[in-house]
């Protein structure tokens, strides 16, 4: 796969604007940044790099996958349209490489010490802004089975002390995966949970088709295997199980992954979207921007497929 070409100018200008921060300092921070932050010249491996700069990520791809000549149906649904969020358009149309397009360093990250130890301190804070949880709640209520649905079982993975679903949600069987198992005893949704690391062991312990929903808020960004974990999640859902991605701006960039970090908006959804196409066993997937206020409070994205049904 080439190498893609980067602004090396604008390249100098961000690499002059980082700071770094000791490891202490991050370990420490209870709240994620936006991920805006490019990578400092003493990353620990070689990465490749990409610029947040949205549909050019795509267009790049595009050129590869065809040769050196932009793919018009999958860069068109790049581009914006007027008044459209670019967001809600990067997965329409497109023609996906024949080969998952990243490479092993596109999944490393700045900070590669345990994430163990990262997450072992409780953290009761809330990731996002107060009007982007009223977002995906509000989401989550047209979407979710509705309140005590027999036999519905709802797996919340990379879940914390909250997993922001309606108020008096209930489900005979919500499962909670997380690192720090002082925030998920907190879950009051949660009606079981498992303290597991899916960077290092990226197998679900559930039986196949055992799941109608998984939900992940805000940590898609920090998973580094994700194939695995996204063939994993095709394994537990239900035959038309629905899985629910949602991320905004912000992350704790030291431990989100190269690819992440120094991509934008419209990338994530893409970067999403190719997770499930190259999984397989999965419908297209869509991306939904349900950002509550643009450019005045937290961005809130969705990228959702269904299990396709043998």
């Amino acid at each position: 796969m080439a190498t893609l070409a980067t602004r090396p100018d604008l390249l100098l200008v961000a690499l002059k604007r980082s700071r770094p921060r000791t490891l202490r300092t991050r370990a420490a921070a209870a709240a994620p940044r936006v991920c805006r932050t490019p990578l400092p010249l003493k990353a620990a491996r070689p990465r490749r790099v990409f610029l947040g700069l949205g549909v050019a990520f795509v267009d790049q791809l595009a050129r590869m996958a065809s040769g050196g000549v932009p793919s018009r149906s999958f860069v068109a649904a790049a581009w914006p349209k007027q008044g459209v969020s670019p967001v809600e358009q990067i997965l329409k149309n497109v023609e996906w490489p024949d080969e998952f397009p990243f490479k092993p360093e596109d999944f490393s990250r700045f900070d590669e010490s345990s994430d163990t130890l990262f997450y072992s301190a409780p953290r009761f804070v809330t990731h996002i802004d107060d009007q982007a949880i009223r977002a995906l709640t509000k989401y989550y209520s047209q979407v979710l089975p509705p309140s005590n649905t027999p036999a519905v079982a709802i797996l919340d993975m990379c879940s914390s002390w909250v997993s922001h679903y309606p108020p008096g949600y209930k489900q005979e069987k919500v499962v909670g995966m997380g690192m720090n198992e002082d925030e998920l005893k907190k879950n009051t949704v949660l009606t079981e949970y498992v303290v597991q690391d899916l960077n290092l062991n990226p197998k679900l312990p559930f039986d196949d088709n055992t799941f109608d929903v998984i939900t992940n808020v805000v940590s898609v960004d920090y998973l580094t295997k994700p194939m695995d974990i996204f063939k994993e999640m095709r394994r537990v859902l239900k035959p038309s199980g629905l899985a629910i991605m949602s991320f905004s701006n912000r992350c704790f960039w030291t431990k989100a992954i190269s690819i992440w970090t120094s991509t934008g908006d419209a990338d994530h959804a893409w970067i999403v979207g190719a997770y499930f196409h190259y999984a397989g066993g999965f419908e297209p997937p869509k991306a939904v921007d349900i950002s509550p206020n643009p450019g005045q409070t937290d961005p809130m994205y969705i990228v959702f497929s269904r299990k396709q049904i043998a």
